[in-house]
């Protein structure tokens, strides 16, 4: 008998993957999580019963919303990560070592007990020594800081569940007075494909340009995420996601990445018509 995991994307449309397994089951205060073992996409990890990474192709996800923003900005010192218990970013930042200090705040301490046992591809690099684990709510957390980071990541889930405060006006807000002046903000922006999402990344793109100086989108091919085509958030204090790219310095770093490269970093940035026009009404000019 063949045993399958279904997503559903939209009413209308489904993606199901052939599991080998059910590794791990199990709620905690927040919600369900899951772990299973599929013959094509190898371990994958489920929230509520959304399908938050695949061991085949999580590198580009975490590759992209940690490379991108450290490829501009010119001393990141301190950097907070809101959500991530899962690791992935974790395991891209501590690549760096002119990174002083890692705050990462979790809302569900269970999903990266779970993660550090089933998932470790992802869950390696908790105990680097720069590291700090804060099992809280990241909007409340972000609240009490001012000037204290030069990047922040935010990698949240969905825009509805125990993530759903990472989307709001006020936690952009937060996130800005909690950068220092040339501080940087990236975020999961949901996919621009399906309506209900279009309609949500939207409206996350309009409140950041609401609080930040530049904001641009830029993207990336996921094939186990809904459409496959996915967007980030790149926001600013004072940074130009191209303009102030440093490639040279970059590359000179040898950090080795399967996705990731300057050159893809500017091609990213170059969004189809039908996403530029899903943002126009709200996307800064320069």
């Amino acid at each position: 008998m063949e045993y399958w995991f279904s997503e559903m994307h939209t009413p209308n449309v489904k993606l199901s993957i052939r599991v080998d397994k059910q590794v791990y089951s199990g709620r905690s205060e927040f919600q369900r999580i899951d772990v299973f073992d599929s013959p094509e996409f190898g371990r994958f990890l489920v929230l509520d019963g959304y399908m938050m990474l695949t061991e085949k192709d999580e590198f580009i996800y975490h590759e992209m919303i940690t490379h991108v923003p450290l490829a501009v900005h010119p001393h990141a010192k301190d950097i907070l990560v809101i959500g991530g218990g899962d690791g992935g970013v974790i395991r891209e930042l501590v690549k760096y070592g002119d990174i002083e200090h890692i705050d990462l705040v979790e809302i569900d301490e269970e999903v990266t007990r779970v993660c550090r046992e089933y998932l470790p591809f992802t869950a390696c690099a908790f105990d680097d020594p720069r590291v700090s684990l804060h099992f809280e709510d990241g909007l409340k957390f972000v609240r009490t800081k001012k000037d204290a980071y030069d990047l922040i990541i935010v990698d949240s889930t969905d825009p509805f569940g125990p993530g759903e405060g990472l989307f709001t006006r006020e936690f952009y807000g937060n996130c800005y007075k909690a950068l220092r002046e040339d501080g940087i903000m990236v975020n999961q922006h949901e996919s621009p494909f399906y309506a209900e999402d279009a309609i949500a990344c939207q409206r996350a793109h309009k409140r950041i340009v609401e609080s930040f100086p530049k904001a641009k989108v830029y993207q990336a091919h996921i094939p186990s995420y809904p459409s496959g085509h996915w967007l980030f958030g790149f926001a600013s204090k004072k940074y130009h996601p191209l303009r102030d790219l440093d490639e040279k310095k970059w590359n000179a770093r040898g950090i080795k990445c399967k996705y990731y490269t300057t050159t893809l970093h500017k091609g990213a940035f170059y969004i189809p018509a039908y996403v530029e026009e899903l943002l126009s009404n709200v996307e800064h000019a320069d």
